[in-house]
């Protein structure tokens, strides 16, 4: 599970608020690694049972592939991990931290799940994924500091650029089960405008925080680019899915090692 999407941008949003580290962030930190990682690759699996079973890449380090017969695990898992820690935010957390969380987990559970189900409805799709910047904003709330939105905003973009670029590995697979995603609706080469303006959007927003974070990403995201540009189709996403795994990583370690050495040298009040 890639706690590293749920967990970082939590991590990043208290490192934003000042605080290095906060007692008060424990509970949401740690719903955010397996409760909210099962809530989200869980209710993907159980859904996407029909198109995983014909894809080569499920089944492998790159992705999981369940039975019929795990549904039911799989349900309760995600309902007793999920719920206990939801019942406790509600008294104890403010309001406007607690209905960004409830938003949070809304979309990702109609994003794989009827009716909504978002990663079937082109841009629906790559939109819906803005929601991995929401700890950015929630975490903030929740520690009673305002969130650094154009921080929010611009990792809003990169996600939604990043899961269009990502799908694009998958065109084949999920345009023979019928599921028009952005990916399938513009092709390859239709990718490259669509994701490149989002992750330009992001680089403009990064500048307003941190220029070296800004500079980084456009540099990855311009790579990334450029390979997809060259050679459109989705032989060429498969090859670079590796890089773009990498890509939050490397991004992030250059904003957490600033972030941490301004915060132990008292930048922060």
């Amino acid at each position: 599970m890639l706690w590293i999407n749920t967990v970082g941008p939590a991590t990043v949003g208290m490192w934003l608020a000042g605080e290095l580290w906060s007692w008060e962030a424990l509970p949401v930190l740690l719903w955010l690694t397996l409760p909210f990682n099962l809530l989200i690759y869980g209710v993907n699996d159980v859904f996407d049972q029909e198109t995983d079973a014909k894809n080569p890449r499920k089944g492998t380090l790159e992705g999981a592939r369940i039975s019929p017969d795990e549904v039911r695990l799989i349900a309760s898992g995600v309902v007793v991990l999920n719920v206990p820690f939801l019942a406790y935010f509600v008294p104890f957390l403010p309001l406007a931290a607690t209905l960004w969380m409830a938003l949070y987990a809304l979309v990702f559970v109609g994003y794989s799940a009827p009716p909504a189900r978002f990663k079937a409805r082109p841009y629906l799709d790559s939109l819906s994924n803005a929601a991995y910047a929401f700890p950015l904003v929630f975490v903030a709330l929740a520690l009673g500091d305002t969130p650094v939105w154009p921080a929010a905003v611009g990792l809003m973009a990169w996600s939604a650029a990043k899961h269009t670029f990502d799908a694009v590995q998958d065109i084949d697979e999920d345009r023979e089960s019928g599921i028009a995603t952005t990916a399938v609706r513009l092709g390859p080469g239709g990718v490259v405008f669509w994701s490149g303006s989002l992750w330009a959007l992001s680089t403009v927003c990064f500048a307003l925080v941190n220029v070296p974070v800004a500079l980084v990403n456009a540099a990855i995201a311009g790579y990334l680019l450029s390979v997809l540009y060259r050679n459109p189709v989705p032989r060429t996403g498969h090859r670079l899915y590796p890089l773009s795994i990498a890509f939050p990583y490397v991004a992030g370690t250059v904003a957490g090692v600033q972030l941490v050495g301004a915060l132990s040298l008292g930048a922060y009040p």
